[in-house]
């Protein structure tokens, strides 16, 4: 499915195949590709059957790379068609655990408010935000949905803005403010007879729908290729012509990170990084019918990367490791 593919026209069942497909044949990248068949196979209506996609993942003798976030998707796919039992008690286990990545937090407080449970939402949103986040911290990327979503259930409850709601609103860019967009009273504003209030709403939601299509507009990261030092090492061996893009592996890390850098700077939003291996680019290269040494390769195959799901968010989250592997801290590495 192509990524500007409208939602109406995709048959959501035969995606599904054609991932799962794709996923014996990419088998290192099988969890990324199984977790879309089964967004598809949801969609589609067929609820039981994500459920035993999600399953598959769980009882793999491969090692996830996010068992935490597997499980949540689990949870809210199983509460949808009645088993409340089982998905409550998969949240508690995600609860317990305590995952450092705010993707399971945010999907089992989405299930939690979805189904009117929105004082324990609340409760969910805030372990994750005191456990992944600092007041006085620029969040990464991903952390914000953490803060939205919190600022939206609190907003429902009536309850004073804090520290999280005040910085929800700072990082909040659309010309709505949050206060509106969460009003509650909102949707009753939809069965009025004033045309000022029917017309307000109208512009509130296209500008909600604007920031929607913004965080969809890109659907995987501009992604920068990274090579290990014995990846690097083989690749310019096996083809000497690479060397002036790669004159060392030092210059290389230092390049990955002055370029992401310089896209922040630039504004360009998720970022990410992809790491290469010899064998896989030796196996792009053929399936493009291009020499290996062909330089102008490199990008393709780092965005061929991205979009089966291989890039690393940049910059990692407070604390987390550096993405050139030393297994340092990005702050005391490249995040100097």
């Amino acid at each position: 499915m192509r990524p500007d593919t409208p939602a109406e026209n995709v048959d959501h069942a035969t995606e599904a195949a054609r991932l799962e497909r794709t996923a014996g044949l990419y088998p290192e990248d099988a969890e990324t590709l199984l977790l879309r068949a089964a967004a598809h196979l949801e969609l589609s209506g067929d609820r039981p059957a994500a459920t035993t996609l999600y399953d598959r993942l769980l009882a793999s003798a491969d090692e996830l790379d996010n068992p935490a976030l597997v499980r949540a998707l689990k949870a809210s796919n199983l509460w949808e068609y009645g088993h409340e039992a089982e998905a409550r008690a998969i949240i508690e286990g995600i609860r317990a655990a305590a995952p450092r990545d705010p993707a399971p937090w945010v999907i089992v407080a989405e299930a939690l408010e979805s189904h009117d449970e929105l004082e324990a939402a609340a409760k969910v949103f805030t372990e994750a935000a005191h456990l992944l986040l600092e007041p006085s911290d620029e969040p990464p990327a991903a952390t914000r949905p953490l803060l939205h979503g919190r600022h939206r259930v609190r907003r429902m409850l009536a309850l004073p803005h804090d520290d999280w709601d005040t910085l929800a609103d700072t990082l909040h860019t659309s010309p709505v403010p949050l206060d509106e967009l969460h009003d509650p009273k909102r949707v009753w504003s939809l069965g009025s007879d004033n045309p000022a209030e029917l017309e307000a709403e109208i512009s509130r939601l296209r500008a909600e729908l604007g920031a929607y299509r913004e965080a969809l507009s890109r659907p995987f990261p501009v992604a920068v290729l990274h090579w290990p030092a014995p990846e690097l090492a083989e690749l310019l061996s096996a083809y000497p012509a690479l060397s002036s893009e790669y004159p060392s592996h030092a210059e290389h890390l230092a390049t990955i990170e002055s370029s992401l850098r310089e896209l922040s700077a630039s504004g360009t939003a998720n970022l990410g990084i992809v790491t290469g291996t010899v064998p896989s680019y030796e196996a792009f290269a053929a399936s493009e019918g291009t020499s290996p040494t062909d330089a102008a390769l490199l990008p393709q195959y780092a965005t061929t990367l991205a979009a089966r799901g291989r890039a690393v968010a940049w910059p990692p989250g407070r604390g987390a490791g550096c993405w050139c592997g030393t297994g340092g801290s990005y702050g005391e590495c490249h995040g100097l």
